[in-house]
């Protein structure tokens, strides 16, 4: 349709969400499908943050804001970088936007040239080029090995030209949970401080989600010489179970905040009031729920991790974060499913796996990485008991 603008024509729908969806039109329909594609925590938003949300609209907290962001939650935003990640903000230095999403979307059209490069490790949350597209810009996908799902400093080197201006780092990983040590990011620190053109943009969403005591570092903490180029963008909606809140925060230079501003401010404004002031409570408040839940995650992710590695074909390593796996069904291609069709791809795996078996997870291929497969564990126990079994019996009977 030629009405409709070219630069669309470049980028995908999601494919989370397509799953998601398309689990829920299953079920709708009346069939028994146990849905494995969302990244969102089963838990409950904390009773404190919700009592915060229903203060606000009580004492009128209702009106437009700043456009990014009131003055307390920047101030909560500073308090938490300098408390958890030693990276030491003034308010000014600090941006509020409708979710992580938007924060990154900002940060992109900001800053984007026609023709500018952004590297973009795999296996990638499936928004990353895409948004990179829609802003102009040219994404560089660089492969990570497929046993750890982290990229070396040689990779990164390699893949930085004259036109790189991001580099966009995720850890904890959507979709393989992978984390990397303070080591592993000194590694590919000290290769970016070769590269003064190059900015970081660091997607902390999944910070708080790590398990068998690792230690969770950011780019501007391990390399302090970075901090005038780095964007670090965290947000409140894993660890805080706020998902539909939609708030998320990032720290960076003031010229970049600035501009992200503008963009911000044609387009949605500021995010909503109340959801501000849940934010302020969930920093200010008591954490002790995160480590409790965390318990909880690190049982189903043991749990699944072991169930999928008994299954016929699959290979689960284990991640050191987030809530999701990301396994390779390699062992599966070239097998009939019980439908007649053969599997040839990640993709051909999930659709049959879910008209087969009502088991929805994502492939591996919307990540840019496959023959792997995404399940988040972030549903019951019971839930992801029932769905292991199922892909332990597709499995089986493949012929």
């Amino acid at each position: 349709m030629g009405f409709i603008a070219d630069a669309l024509s470049r980028v995908k729908p999601s494919a989370t969400i397509a799953v998601t969806n398309k689990a829920r039109e299953l079920k709708a329909a009346g069939r028994d499908v146990i849905g494995l594609g969302a990244g969102e925590p089963d838990f409950d938003t904390p009773e404190n943050i919700k009592a915060a949300a229903i203060a606000a609209i009580t004492e009128g907290k209702t009106k437009y804001t700043a456009v990014d962001g009131i003055p307390e939650l920047k101030a909560a935003i500073c308090a938490k970088f300098s408390r958890e990640n030693g990276l030491s903000y003034e308010p000014s230095q600090i941006t509020v936007g409708t979710g992580g999403k938007q924060v990154l979307y900002n940060a992109l059209i900001a800053t984007i040239n026609p023709g500018d490069e952004v590297i973009v490790p795999t296996p990638y949350w499936v928004s990353y080029p895409d948004m990179v597209l829609l802003a102009g810009g040219e994404p560089v996908i660089v492969e990570a090995d497929k046993s750890t799902f982290k990229i070396t400093a040689e990779a990164l080197e390699a893949a930085i030209t004259p036109k790189t201006k991001w580099f966009i780092f995720n850890s904890p990983s959507n979709p393989s949970g992978a984390a990397y040590t303070r080591e592993e990011l000194k590694a590919l620190t000290d290769v970016l401080l070769r590269h003064p053109q190059v900015w970081v943009m660091s997607d902390d969403m999944y910070e708080h989600l790590v398990y068998d005591g690792f230690e969770f570092t950011t780019p501007a903490q391990v390399e302090p010489k970075l901090y005038y180029r780095t964007l670090t963008v965290n947000g409140v909606s894993k660890a805080y179970a706020m998902t539909g809140w939609r708030i998320g925060y990032a720290g960076g230079p003031v010229e970049l905040i600035k501009a992200m501003a503008k963009v911000q401010s044609q387009s949605t404004s500021n995010p909503s009031s109340i959801a501000q002031w849940a934010a302020v409570e969930a920093l200010n408040g008591p954490q002790d729920f995160i480590p409790a839940n965390n318990e909880v995650f690190k049982a189903r992710r043991d749990l699944v991790v072991s169930m999928l590695n008994q299954a016929k074909g699959l290979s689960c390593p284990t991640p050191e974060g987030a809530f999701y796996v990301f396994p390779s069904c390699a062992g599966t291609l070239g097998k009939t499913a019980p439908s007649g069709k053969v599997i040839e791809t990640d993709e051909d795996f999930v659709t049959e796996l879910l008209e087969s078996e009502g088991v929805a997870v994502v492939q591996g291929s919307a990540f840019g990485l496959g023959p792997n497969f995404r399940i988040s564990y972030a549903t019951s126990t019971e839930a992801l008991e029932e769905a292991c079994t199922r892909i332990q019996r597709f499995c089986g009977n493949l012929k």
